[in-house]
């Protein structure tokens, strides 16, 4: 028996309106999330370069809990456990968002951490002569350079969390997999849809890396 499959093309291109559907979602859970991460980010990755024992260890706590953990069983804790706990549900949007502040938020500590502590000595040093403060030689001299090596791995963070968003289809968010899912229920195009659903995603991811290295040049060429 000899199987033969050929690509509809006429499929794919019925299906990317439906398709298209999905993109705000995946959007708005992956920024809305990573600008919350960001937050978070600076917070503990500060926190645990700390010299003080009781703000480091819980900072570090964080880190490795949400480091060490997958997206997927974090996201269906919050939507599934979380409710049991606090006695009230839990809508899949929140949910989404959260799951994606509280991992990247740990990604982004390690980045701050690592960008804060690559900066020579020296730089304090050299503010504290001048007579700033400890706090306004950290943001006037420290931060500004630390951040500008941050840039390329908080832009793999960003992407990484906008491909994380496909697992959030198993709590119903209405995103690019999610409407993936629902069109190929109807239409039993797998592969047509799929291969929308990824080229979609490619374009999402390859535009915000031609952005990040507009960015990083801009940064580097402020040095």
């Amino acid at each position: 028996m000899e199987f033969q499959f050929q690509f509809d093309w006429q499929a794919a291109i019925n299906a990317i309106p439906f398709l298209a559907k999905g993109i705000p979602y995946t959007l708005m859970i992956s920024f809305g999330g990573l600008a919350i991460g960001f937050l978070l980010g600076i917070l503990f990755g500060l926190l645990s370069i700390n010299k003080n024992w009781f703000l480091r260890w819980p900072a570090i706590t964080y880190i490795e809990i949400f480091r060490g953990t997958p997206i997927l069983v974090q996201v269906l804790f919050i939507f599934y456990g979380l409710p049991d706990l606090i006695g009230a549900p839990i809508d899949p949007l929140t949910a989404g968002i959260a799951a994606i502040a509280l991992n990247s938020g740990a990604y982004i500590s390690e980045v701050v951490r690592g960008g804060v502590q690559s900066i020579d000595k020296g730089q304090n040093e050299a503010g504290l002569s001048l007579g700033l403060s400890r706090t306004q030689t950290f943001w006037s001299i420290i931060w500004p350079q630390a951040f500008r090596r941050m840039i390329p791995p908080l832009g793999n963070q960003a992407i990484v969390s906008i491909k994380d968003t496909s697992l959030f289809s198993v709590i119903g968010v209405g995103e690019l997999v999610r409407q993936g899912q629902v069109y190929i229920a109807s239409t039993f195009t797998a592969f047509e849809v799929y291969f929308v659903v990824a080229l979609m995603y490619l374009a999402i991811t390859l535009s915000l890396s031609l952005v990040l290295r507009l960015v990083e040049r801009r940064g580097l060429a402020s040095i």
